[in-house]
C-alpha cells in the first residue's frame, strides 16, 4: 500500500486559500519558470522545482479532496487534474444530479472510508490528500504518513488554514526535504508515530 502524503502550496502564515477562497499568488511558482511539467506547457517552473515536483506527481495514484473542492471546481468537467488516475469525494451527498458514473471519481462518505478507498485505488502509489478541512480531518484520524508543503513568500493574514480545524498537537519528523525554488520553498516532513 503506498503512503498517504497530504499535501498543498501554503502562504507563510499556514493558509492555503483567503476568506474567499480564492488562492492568490500561491500558484504563481507554477509559471514562473522554464520547465513545463507536463505536455500542456501551462505549467512552468524553475528546473529545481521540476526535479522535486515531476518526480512526485508521477507517483501519485489517487487523490482525496472534499466535496467543497470538487463544486469549486466543477469536478474539473470530469478529468482529474495533473493527469491523476482517480480522485475520491469526502461527502455526506450523492454524486451531482447527471454526473457520469463513468469518470474515474469516486464519492465517499467519511475520510477513513475515503482514505481506504484512495488507497485501493491506489495500489503501491501515493494517495495525495488536499490540505484544508478535509486534510486536518484525515491528519486527525492518524491516516496522513507524510506533510508536503510548498510555502510560498506571501502572508494572508486569515483564509482557509493548511490544516483546516484541527486543534490537537501533531508531531511532525524534521524536514526531510527542504528545497529552495523560484518564488517558492518545498518542504517534506514524515508524521512521528
Amino acid at each position: 500500500m503506498g503512503k498517504v502524503v497530504m499535501y498543498s502550496s501554503v502562504s507563510v502564515d499556514g493558509f492555503i486559500a483567503d476568506e474567499n477562497d480564492q488562492p492568490g499568488p500561491l500558484f504563481d511558482w507554477l509559471s514562473s519558470g522554464d520547465v513545463p511539467v507536463d505536455e500542456s506547457g501551462e505549467v512552468k517552473v524553475s528546473q529545481t522545482s521540476y526535479d522535486y515536483t515531476r518526480p512526485y506527481w508521477d507517483q501519485i495514484g489517487a487523490t482525496l479532496v472534499g466535496r467543497h473542492v470538487f463544486d469549486m471546481t466543477d469536478g474539473w468537467d470530469g478529468k482529474p487534474p495533473s493527469g491523476i488516475n482517480h480522485v475520491v469525494v469526502v461527502t455526506h451527498r450523492p454524486e451531482p444530479e447527471g454526473w457520469d458514473p463513468e469518470t474515474p471519481f469516486h464519492f465517499v462518505d467519511g475520510v477513513e472510508a475515503a482514505v481506504a478507498k484512495a488507497q485501493e485505488l491506489a495500489g503501491d502509489r501515493i494517495v495525495e490528500v488536499a490540505a484544508g478541512d478535509v486534510g486536518g480531518q484525515v491528519l486527525a484520524a492518524g491516516l496522513v504518513d507524510e506533510v508536503r508543503m510548498d510555502v510560498v513568500p506571501v502572508v494572508f493574514g486569515s483564509g482557509k488554514r493548511y490544516f483546516g480545524s484541527v486543534h490537537a498537537q501533531h508531531l511532525l519528523e524534521d524536514p526531510d526535504v527542504v528545497i529552495q525554488g523560484n518564488r517558492v520553498l518545498h518542504l517534506r516532513y514524515r508524521v512521528r508515530r
